[in-house]
């Protein structure tokens, strides 16, 4: 295994759990529903983090529109004893994305092939093009990754 397959399949190994936790955050935001939660009121939450009651529903409103930093999402969720935690979860894993992309490309050079060929009265038969095909997949995977993209 080479080391991008190495990275791939550690990556995907690392993101699998939160695949299965991913879903849309709560409509008025983490920091206003564990605020709600924990029964603390936007002035007390506001003199925990050491900022105004207005920087408090602001940010609370910010993060529901999506439009909080990090840095103050994470700072204003330690005033109420959380951490964030952030991730980029695909939404398949990473490896069947790759072989997808590239089982796409080889599908679309092989048949544009065979379609010429057919127009020559020169078609081969569908298992020759499967054939063909998985093994243009394969080639695309073993060079380099960035041409999948392209």
């Amino acid at each position: 295994m080479d080391t991008r397959d190495l990275h791939l399949t550690q990556l995907d190994q690392a993101l699998a759990p939160w695949r299965e936790l991913a879903g849309p955050p709560p409509v008025e935001g983490w920091l206003r529903d564990v605020r709600m939660a924990l029964g603390i009121s936007t002035r007390q939450a506001a003199q925990r983090a050491g900022v105004s009651q207005s920087t408090w529903v602001d940010a609370e409103q910010r993060e529901a529109a999506g439009t909080i930093s990090l840095g103050q999402l994470r700072r204003l969720g330690a005033a109420l004893d959380c951490r964030l935690v952030h991730a980029l979860v695909p939404d398949m894993p990473l490896r069947d994305k790759v072989e997808a992309r590239a089982q796409k490309l080889a599908e679309a050079e092989v048949h544009a092939v065979a379609h010429s060929m057919a127009l020559e009265q020169q078609r081969a038969d569908d298992a020759y093009t499967r054939l063909q095909v998985e093994q243009r997949k394969q080639e695309l995977l073993r060079g380099r990754r960035s041409r999948l993209w392209e």
